[in-house]
């Protein structure tokens, strides 16, 4: 048993949360998903991380090695929906799995006016697609079995619409839409479906993408009323807590952690008096 503290985003549920369950988390070695496949695997699920690049995967199975937790890879692309159907086939065969996060995303900045179709296509492909086949595929086992859970990461700009993103907003829109069908369609089932919206998070792929430059980044945590981004292991965290027992009743729920920045922010700064305004 190793005795090295728990990784930050498992450290709010009790050890055993998850002992006995399989999960699958898609996209599953960086960023986000690599700190929810660390929190379910610390808190005793055996965890499969898919993704399309192996190389991911890495620094993870060596950590689990360490820690003596559960940890599985494979290689998926989630847009191919046989290579999906035959993984839930391979997992059904032993057993199947508890909990599915739906995590696999891509994102850049563009105006729509120039963006072009194989773009759209791309981010349509993996967001709105690839879950849907992942939903569908490894929620048929869950169906079976009479149990399970679904987590779908969306974005706040969902529903609120943002500049340069068409294509993800478009798609996270469809994702978010699944969430709440999908959580009406099968409950009866035991599968519950929800989502979580996380705000803008200090990630190498979302800097690269999103913020690549300093003002720009500064220029956003301008608007977050907390005054910071966000990180990696608080998103988890709050992930872990919807795929807990915890959570038993929450059902087609979207959980926004963004420190505020989706809320609006008026037309004046609290403390600010205006000419002619009664006490």
């Amino acid at each position: 048993m190793s005795t090295l503290p728990p990784p930050p985003a498992a450290r709010w549920l009790p050890p055993a949360t998850f002992s006995g369950q399989v999960a699958l988390v898609t996209g599953g070695g960086t960023g986000m998903g690599l700190e929810i496949s660390r929190g379910l695997a610390a808190l005793g699920a055996r965890v499969i991380v898919a993704s399309r690049s192996q190389e991911h995967h890495v620094p993870l199975l060596a950590e689990a090695a360490q820690r003596g937790w559960q940890v599985e890879s494979r290689t998926l692309d989630v847009r191919e929906a046989g290579d999906v159907e035959k993984l839930a086939l391979e997992l059904d065969e032993h057993g199947g799995i508890d909990i599915l996060v739906n995590n696999a995303a891509g994102n850049f900045v563009c105006p729509a006016e120039r963006l072009s179709a194989r773009a759209w296509r791309s981010v349509l492909g993996i967001v709105l697609d690839g879950t849907f086949y992942c939903t569908r595929y490894f929620g048929r086992g869950m169906i079976a079995r009479g149990r399970g859970q679904v987590l779908n990461v969306v974005a706040t700009y969902a529903w609120t619409g943002m500049a340069g993103v068409v294509h993800s907003a478009s798609a996270k829109a469809g994702v978010l839409a699944m969430t709440r069908t999908l959580a009406v369609e099968w409950a009866r089932h035991g599968v519950r479906v929800n989502a979580i919206a996380p705000g803008p998070f200090q990630s190498e792929g979302a800097a690269n993408n999103l913020w690549p430059e300093e003002g720009r980044k500064r220029r956003i945590e301008e608007q977050i009323p907390l005054g910071r981004f966000g990180t990696a292991e608080e998103m988890a965290a709050h992930a872990l807590y919807l795929l807990s027992s915890a959570s038993a009743y929450v059902n087609g729920e979207c959980l926004v952690v963004d420190g505020g920045l989706s809320l609006g922010r008026g037309m004046w700064e609290p403390g600010e008096r205006r000419e002619g305004a009664k006490s």
